[in-house]
């Protein structure tokens, strides 16, 4: 390409022109200076110096580019890391401009508009993020060009959070995707966005999103100065960044919810409390929640209120099924038989006496056996894995009843038990649903119907002590707000939904007035 007055110029060793004009290899020569690490490091007014420390500071890396050429007869170079930048756009935004522009003064205007810096940490970060840097000698100043490549897939449903009705569009891994769909979303003024870098080494951008004038300061600054305080070297997953932050890690239950849908955030963000995003993963995190979140669903609010109120209950209704009905049948063979119909005792007993070992060895093989088949499931390829799942379970269940290691009430016990931890909308509350049987089939196999109760009372006197960033997890129920029940344990209509929950400590409890007064003109 003819850049006319841009003549490439070859750098030799420590920067310099080589004096043959030939192609010479600056990453394998002795650097001139290391950098020394220091974060109030200028720009050198020297091009060569500039290239000296930058290639220092990335280690000669080879994916750490040079285009060395004469602007103007005077020296220019831009760097980049290609394995970041989308050559396309350097062409359009640089190189492009540049060969055009004849007179002196359309070169200059070319490179003049471009933001610049002053500050080499700022330039290395800068090339980390995928801008190139243009370099002119003589000028104490780094240019930065934005040509990130983007390599992005598009915002589909999520599998894990899909619906029947509603918007069918998910989060991605790209933050500004992210946040682009949530001020899609969100069209609002108020919507204030913080952005803050963590990992010493992965250097991963985060950014804190939340309602200006609707969610509680003391919260968002409880949550701000919690993500400052994280000093590691990898922030990658919600699953580094949550246990970094979160009050009881060694609670079973999730103290903050996770999502993919763009919906559900902004629903949340109204409600005055806080979403954080984590580049390089579609999962965002809120904070605070309670323990009704993880039961509501987006289908909730596009099915009617009967409908919604209903299911709801039947998740609801599932969370002690799952943690309690292997333990319920545990008791009733050791302790219990009495409380069996007299139809059903016969049946039952006869299934029992042909099990070698307790009922607790018995449902723990079986729930084990589930969550190896669930595990099993998850990490063959999807192509295969609901197959093997579904068949596997069948075949195995069929041979273990046949071989006596099982009775035939105790696959239906586990069945249901299974069907009811997947009810969940959420896998972190799925998976501690399915953690929490184990204990109480322990204290029933140990004292029968008492030890479940004991049971229960422990897990529901945690549930009341339990706080997700100073707001009460079991709200309403303790403490019990009658104004919060008609969107926790049912969904009330729309229309009667006029004020926020309080475990969020909004600023503003109202969030809408009267939108039925069409009622009282008929």
């Amino acid at each position: 390409m003819d850049f006319l007055k841009l003549k490439p110029r070859r750098y030799g060793q420590h920067g310099q022109p080589d004096r043959h004009g030939q192609p010479s290899e600056p990453m394998n020569q002795q650097p001139q200076f290391q950098p020394s690490g220091s974060t109030d490091a200028q720009v050198f007014p020297s091009v060569s110096d500039n290239v000296n420390y930058i290639f220092s500071f990335f280690h000669h890396t080879q994916d750490l580019k040079t285009y060395p050429f004469t602007l103007n007869d005077t020296a220019c170079s831009v760097l980049y890391l290609e394995t970041l930048v989308d050559a396309e756009k350097l062409d359009q935004k640089l190189f492009i401009p540049l060969a055009h522009g004849s007179d002196p003064d359309i070169n200059a205007f070319a490179v003049d508009h471009l933001p610049t810096t002053m500050q080499l940490e700022e330039v290395t970060k800068k090339l980390l993020n995928g801008f190139a840097i243009f370099l002119l000698d003589g000028e104490p100043t780094a240019r930065l060009i934005e040509a990130a490549a983007n390599f992005d897939r598009s915002p589909d449903e999520p599998q894990n959070e899909a619906i029947v009705r509603g918007a069918h569009i998910g989060f991605v891994e790209n933050i500004a995707i992210n946040l682009n769909l949530l001020r899609k979303r969100t069209k609002n003024r108020h919507l204030y966005i913080e952005h803050v870098t963590l990992g010493e080494t992965t250097n991963t951008r985060v950014a804190i999103a939340y309602m200006k004038g609707i969610a509680n300061e003391e919260v968002v600054g409880n949550i701000r100065s919690r993500v400052a305080s994280i000093s590691s070297d990898m922030v990658f997953s919600p699953g580094y960044f949550e246990e970094f932050i979160e009050d009881s890690t060694f609670s079973p239950f999730p103290q903050t919810l996770y999502t993919e849908r763009p919906d559900r955030v902004c629903a949340n963000l109204i409600e005055g409390r806080i979403a954080v995003f984590v580049d390089g993963t579609p999962t965002v995190i809120i904070a605070p929640v309670n323990f009704f979140s993880f039961y509501q669903s987006p289908d909730d609010y596009n099915s009617r209120t009967l409908i919604g109120s209903f299911i709801r209950v039947i998740r609801l209704c599932s969370f002690l099924i799952a943690i309690s009905l292997p333990a319920f049948y545990i008791a009733v063979i050791g302790f219990h038989f009495e409380v069996l119909p007299e139809g059903l005792v016969l049946t039952v007993k006869g299934a029992v006496d042909r099990i070698p070992y307790p009922p607790l060895i018995e449902a723990l093989i079986m729930e084990l056996t589930i969550e190896l088949i669930r595990e099993a499931g998850l990490r063959l390829p999807s192509s295969i894995g609901p197959t093997i799942s579904i068949v596997g379970g069948l075949v195995i269940g069929d041979a273990i009843v046949k071989a006596g290691l099982v009775s035939n009430t105790m696959i239906v016990v586990v069945a249901t038990t299974a069907i009811a931890s997947y009810v969940v909308p959420s896998n972190e509350m799925s998976g501690a649903v399915r953690l929490l049987r184990f204990p109480i089939m322990l204290a029933a196999s140990a004292i029968g119907f008492v030890g479940i109760v004991f049971g229960l009372m422990v897990i529901f006197l945690h549930l009341c002590k339990l706080e997700s960033f100073g707001a009460a997890y079991f709200a309403p129920i303790a403490p019990f707000r009658w104004k919060d029940l008609k969107d926790s344990v049912v969904r009330m209509p729309v229309w009667k939904l006029n004020t926020r929950p309080l475990d969020a400590h909004p600023v503003k409890e109202r969030q809408q007035s009267l939108s039925r007064t069409w009622k009282k003109r008929e």
